[in-house]
């Protein structure tokens, strides 16, 4: 059996999260490239003794996790501390998501979605997927959705967005669009959401084909 690997990305405050949850309800098997991110880097995971190679004992916390805050500002200050860590992290992260997969493969998945905010940002995850799915949603509801989920100031959320792909950037290597943004309902977003699993072949008759 084919099994589609679908990479899935958008801004924040664009929906993705909701849009790979609605996945998921349709059956696929969803890969979250983030959660797997935050994992290594939380207390004892496995980039934390690499990272306190590299950067020192000050940018790891008391109970053995990374110091964000600290590696924001030494990022901020010196850009090619954010290489640094991606080169740590990035190989550990793609090991799990390899694991993930071909356990999902395995039990028969017919659809794996990789959630991956930075998709756009990144070189090296376009070659392992089929197709890749954007949420798009105009800058003025992103900055309003984050501003309110997160408690930021405005500046701080448009600082944010500056740091990510543009929404043109990430339009341009998209094999599909989901429509997010000022007035598109959540029953919209999952018509649309359901149009693609339809497509990636989630949604099948009794006979098995496509519904």
């Amino acid at each position: 059996m084919h099994t589609w690997h679908i990479g899935l990305t958008g801004g924040i405050g664009s929906g993705k999260s909701t849009v790979s949850q609605m996945f998921q309800q349709f059956g696929a098997c969803v890969i979250d490239a983030d959660a797997i991110s935050r994992a290594t880097t939380a207390a004892g995971g496995a980039a934390i003794d690499a990272i306190r190679d590299q950067f020192g004992d000050s940018f790891i916390t008391p109970d053995q996790a990374l110091d964000r805050s600290a590696m924001r500002d030494l990022a901020f200050r010196h850009p090619d501390a954010r290489k640094q860590l991606e080169a740590i992290i990035h190989p550990l992260v793609l090991q799990q998501v390899r694991q993930q997969a071909q356990a999902a493969i395995a039990s028969g998945t017919r659809v794996i979605v990789y959630d991956i905010p930075l998709l756009t940002e990144s070189g090296h995850w376009r070659q392992r997927l089929q197709q890749v799915v954007v949420v798009d949603c105009d800058t003025e509801t992103q900055i309003a959705r984050v501003m309110q989920r997160n408690q930021l100031e405005r500046p701080a959320v448009e600082g944010i967005i500056a740091s990510q792909a543009t929404r043109t950037q990430r339009r341009q290597i998209a094999d599909a669009v989901l429509c997010n943004g000022a007035g598109i309902s959540l029953a919209a977003l999952q018509a649309q959401t359901r149009a693609l699993a339809r497509r990636f072949g989630l949604i099948i008759d009794a006979k098995g084909n496509p519904a």
